[in-house]
């Protein structure tokens, strides 16, 4: 490694190339990260000066291993999709790799991947369990290193969160469905001892209430977060409500099995029955028709997260958790068409 005058690149030549203290540029050469244009600054100034990190000499010589994790349910549903793409950006502009593990929502599964932090083998987590029990509560408390979780905490719960009201977005569906002149609005849910299960159902019932409707248990559906269990629940429904002429999908994935059911039961949509789906994924727009569904800002969750936790392993390491919150948008397209 040699600076740009033939001498050797040091944290001091760095630091002065850009602008920047020399706690700065340790912190960004040993993978804690920083603030953004301080990260892009000494970045800058390392690749001018010819600098090359070695990251296995960094981790033996630091106990840093440069790596951050997300653990999520589905590696496959387009909601985590949305928020790799976002984490991954934040990570690699702070100069972290980014490890994913996919969990299929199991407790254990969840519980290991906390644990694990004690092995060193990444620096912090992100995490978004769509169950929150006791445990998970235990395990967050004694996690060794930096853990943010997307989700619902406990209110009062010290640790960095960001959150979205999925209850307010529900009731938001309902509310479109009533507006548009639905009556008879059928429910599609995850399992009701979810976060988002409990949520959504509560938010359906609160939609119902502000448009006069009545609560009825046949018009309620409950299955898994799954394109195929939309389909059957969807099929379900219809037999047992045949003058269904709205429904409302707790997610976008329950939404397109449901669209698929519809149109095999010769129903069509949205003249016979209005669709809203949940968490306005990439899937929203390239259904036929299009689905309006309530956005959950996927990716912005994403990014907030990285951020928090960025700050966390860098700069703001004693500062107070941050609780941040992401409004729910709903995005009307072709299902509703009035």
């Amino acid at each position: 490694m040699a600076s740009a005058d033939g001498g050797p690149a040091t944290i001091e030549t760095i630091a002065r190339r850009a602008g920047v203290s020399i706690a700065s540029v340790s912190r960004v050469l040993n993978g804690l990260g920083g603030r953004p244009d301080t990260v892009r600054k000494v970045q800058a100034a390392a690749t001018e000066l010819g600098y090359v990190p070695n990251a296995m000499a960094r981790s033996l010589r630091g106990g840093r291993s440069g790596q951050i994790a997300f653990a999520m349910e589905d590696i496959g549903n387009p909601v985590y999709v949305a928020m790799v793409r976002r984490i991954q950006a934040v990570a690699k502009e702070a100069g972290f790799r980014l490890l994913l593990h996919s969990t299929g929502a199991d407790r254990e599964e969840e519980l290991r991947a906390l644990r694990s932090l004690a092995d060193r083998h990444t620096e912090g987590l992100i995490i978004s369990p769509i169950r929150i029990t006791r445990d998970h509560l235990d395990e967050l408390r004694r996690a060794v290193a930096p853990v943010v979780v997307i989700g619902s905490l406990p209110e009062g719960f010290a640790l960095d969160n960001v959150r979205v009201d999925s209850r307010v977005g529900a009731a938001m569906a309902v509310s479109h469905l009533a507006g548009i002149g639905r009556g008879r609005i059928g429910f599609l849910n995850g399992p009701l001892d979810t976060v988002p299960g409990q949520a959504r159902y509560r938010g359906y019932l609160d939609g119902l209430a502000a448009a006069g409707l009545d609560e009825r248990d046949e018009l309620v559906e409950f299955g898994e977060f799954r394109t195929d269990s939309g389909a059957d629940a969807a099929l379900r429904l219809l037999e047992r409500v045949p003058d269904l002429d709205g429904l409302f999908c707790a997610n976008d994935l329950i939404a397109v099995g449901a669209l698929r059911a519809l149109r095999e039961a010769g129903r069509r949509v949205p003249d016979d029955i209005a669709v809203v789906g949940m968490d306005d994924t990439e899937l929203a727009r390239v259904t036929w028709p299009t689905l309006t569904s309530v956005g959950l800002g996927s990716a912005r969750r994403g990014e907030l997260a990285a951020e928090l936790l960025v700050d966390r392993l860098g700069e703001g390491r004693d500062r107070e958790p941050r609780w941040v919150s992401v409004t729910p948008e709903l995005v009307a397209r072709e299902s509703t068409r009035s």
